[in-house]
Protein backbone atom coordinates (compact mmCIF):
# COMPACT_ATOMS: atom_id res chain seq x y z
CA UNK A 1 0.00 0.00 0.00
CA UNK A 2 3.30 2.32 0.82
CA UNK A 3 3.25 2.83 -3.00
CA UNK A 4 -0.62 3.78 -3.66
CA UNK A 5 -1.51 7.43 -4.13
CA UNK A 6 -1.49 9.47 -1.10
CA UNK A 7 -5.66 10.50 -2.71
CA UNK A 8 -6.40 6.68 -2.11
CA UNK A 9 -4.64 6.22 0.90
CA UNK A 10 -6.70 9.03 2.41
CA UNK A 11 -10.06 7.85 1.18
CA UNK A 12 -8.87 4.63 2.13
CA UNK A 13 -8.42 5.61 5.75
CA UNK A 14 -11.89 7.05 5.88
CA UNK A 15 -13.40 3.52 5.70
CA UNK A 16 -13.01 2.29 9.38
CA UNK A 17 -13.77 5.40 11.09
CA UNK A 18 -17.28 5.65 8.91
CA UNK A 19 -17.63 1.73 9.68
CA UNK A 20 -17.30 2.08 13.17
CA UNK A 21 -19.87 4.69 13.52
CA UNK A 22 -22.62 2.97 11.58
CA UNK A 23 -22.14 0.32 13.84
CA UNK A 24 -23.56 1.89 16.57
CA UNK A 25 -26.25 3.60 14.36
CA UNK A 26 -29.86 2.02 14.79
CA UNK A 27 -30.99 -0.77 12.40
CA UNK A 28 -32.83 1.70 10.78
CA UNK A 29 -30.19 4.60 10.09
CA UNK A 30 -27.08 1.83 9.50
CA UNK A 31 -29.28 0.37 6.81
CA UNK A 32 -30.20 3.34 5.23
CA UNK A 33 -27.84 6.01 5.51
CA UNK A 34 -25.02 4.58 6.98
CA UNK A 35 -25.41 1.54 4.25
CA UNK A 36 -24.79 4.69 1.47
CA UNK A 37 -22.79 6.36 3.07
CA UNK A 38 -20.28 3.58 2.82
CA UNK A 39 -21.30 3.04 -0.64
CA UNK A 40 -20.57 6.48 -1.43
CA UNK A 41 -17.03 5.88 0.07
CA UNK A 42 -16.49 2.94 -2.20
CA UNK A 43 -17.31 4.59 -5.17
CA UNK A 44 -15.15 7.02 -4.68
CA UNK A 45 -12.74 4.49 -4.07
CA UNK A 46 -13.38 3.05 -7.50
CA UNK A 47 -13.09 6.13 -9.37
CA UNK A 48 -9.83 7.62 -7.86
CA UNK A 49 -8.86 4.44 -8.76
CA UNK A 50 -9.97 4.20 -11.61
CA UNK A 51 -8.19 7.63 -12.93
CA UNK A 52 -5.28 6.34 -11.51
CA UNK A 53 -4.91 3.55 -13.85
CA UNK A 54 -6.69 5.29 -16.93
CA UNK A 55 -5.25 6.73 -19.92
CA UNK A 56 -4.88 10.48 -19.43
CA UNK A 57 -7.48 11.90 -21.75
CA UNK A 58 -9.76 9.59 -19.75
CA UNK A 59 -8.22 10.34 -16.19
CA UNK A 60 -10.23 13.95 -16.10
CA UNK A 61 -13.96 11.90 -16.87
CA UNK A 62 -13.27 9.49 -13.95
CA UNK A 63 -11.77 12.90 -11.51
CA UNK A 64 -15.08 14.61 -12.29
CA UNK A 65 -17.30 11.60 -10.90
CA UNK A 66 -15.22 11.22 -8.05
CA UNK A 67 -15.79 14.99 -7.05
CA UNK A 68 -19.39 13.92 -7.63
CA UNK A 69 -18.99 10.99 -5.22
CA UNK A 70 -17.22 13.40 -2.84
CA UNK A 71 -19.62 16.27 -2.66
CA UNK A 72 -22.01 13.55 -1.63
CA UNK A 73 -19.82 11.82 0.98
CA UNK A 74 -19.67 15.74 2.09
CA UNK A 75 -23.26 15.65 2.71
CA UNK A 76 -24.08 12.93 4.30
CA UNK A 77 -21.94 13.36 6.93
CA UNK A 78 -23.43 16.81 7.51
CA UNK A 79 -26.19 14.87 8.08
CA UNK A 80 -24.76 12.77 10.61
CA UNK A 81 -24.00 16.17 12.55
CA UNK A 82 -27.41 17.45 11.77
CA UNK A 83 -29.27 13.85 13.07
CA UNK A 84 -26.70 13.93 15.80
CA UNK A 85 -26.20 10.55 14.83
CA UNK A 86 -22.31 10.66 15.65
CA UNK A 87 -19.97 12.35 18.48
CA UNK A 88 -19.68 16.07 16.65
CA UNK A 89 -16.10 16.12 17.33
CA UNK A 90 -15.52 12.31 15.26
CA UNK A 91 -17.48 14.20 12.05
CA UNK A 92 -15.48 17.24 12.53
CA UNK A 93 -12.39 15.20 11.99
CA UNK A 94 -14.31 13.13 9.49
CA UNK A 95 -14.66 16.21 7.43
CA UNK A 96 -11.37 17.81 7.90
CA UNK A 97 -10.26 14.37 6.06
CA UNK A 98 -12.76 14.90 3.17
CA UNK A 99 -11.58 18.48 2.82
CA UNK A 100 -8.07 17.25 2.22
CA UNK A 101 -9.07 14.55 -0.56
CA UNK A 102 -11.08 17.53 -1.76
CA UNK A 103 -7.70 19.73 -2.00
CA UNK A 104 -6.16 16.75 -3.83
CA UNK A 105 -8.58 15.97 -5.92
CA UNK A 106 -8.53 19.65 -7.44
CA UNK A 107 -5.36 19.24 -8.05
CA UNK A 108 -5.28 16.38 -9.54
CA UNK A 109 -7.99 17.27 -11.65
CA UNK A 110 -6.42 20.39 -12.33
CA UNK A 111 -3.42 18.95 -13.93
CA UNK A 112 -5.52 16.97 -16.46
CA UNK A 113 -6.95 19.91 -18.06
Amino acid sequence: MSDELPIILTTYKLYRPIDAINETLSKRRRYSLGASTEQTLLELMRQLIGAKHAPKPHKSLYLLRAQSELELLRFKLRLYLELGLANETRIMQLQSQVAEIGRMLGGWLKSTM
